[in-house]
């Protein structure tokens, strides 16, 4: 019974620890660009968009799907390096957990 009592308590701690990162993950933001500077997205490592910048030389009616290309690229790419950080962040809250039996 004690070992239960252990894994409680690890299970709590985990999840005070995963709380304080995902509050601090809301708060650090990470930046893409592309179209060489014209576009420029900020995302949060929570997963969301905090802003999206275009260069007003790059808003030529006829070049729009190149600009939209630019932001989707941007964007991605942004949304990828936060889910980095997200992952690596929160796998310090659960390494060396391990549950019995698995």
């Amino acid at each position: 019974m004690s070992s239960l009592g252990k894994l409680m308590k690890q299970a709590a701690k985990m999840q005070q620890q995963m709380e304080q990162i995902q509050a601090s993950l809301a708060a650090r933001t990470v930046e893409a660009t592309s179209g060489g500077g014209a576009v420029k997205v900020v995302a949060k490592c929570d997963g969301s968009l905090a802003s999206i910048k275009i260069d007003p030389q790059a808003l030529n009616p006829a070049d729009a799907q190149i600009v939209e290309d630019m932001i989707l690229t941007a964007i991605n790419q942004a949304l990828a390096e936060a889910k980095k950080i997200s992952e690596a962040e929160m796998g310090k809250a659960t390494a060396g957990f391990s549950l019995p039996g698995m």
